[in-house]
């Protein structure tokens, strides 16, 4: 899960896709998402999320790469005043 470091709410998760010799983690957008016991369902279609950007299961979001995912969720991307990131990992 990713929070806006102003709010501290949540604003994008990620989800896995991929074989397991090639596991990734895709970022979709949390806004209008139906939460479940054990699932989350957002109001994206699949062919959104399986082309959306990725990063590795091991990897944290690059600071570069927030603009773009921000950019495909159709968010609007606000780094702080001082440059802080918009997201924070949780």
């Amino acid at each position: 899960m990713y929070v806006d470091t102003t709010t501290d709410r949540p604003a994008m998760a990620t989800v896995g896709c991929g074989l397991p010799t090639r596991y990734r983690l895709l970022f979709v957008p949390v806004a209008d998402a139906v939460v479940g016991p054990g699932y989350v369902k957002v109001p994206c279609p699949k062919s959104l999320v399986r082309e959306a950007p990725s990063v590795g299961t091991d990897d944290v979001l690059p600071a570069g790469q927030e603009p773009e995912i921000f950019r495909y969720c159709g968010l609007v991307y606000q780094p702080g005043m001082s440059g802080e990131r918009q997201v924070a990992r949780r």
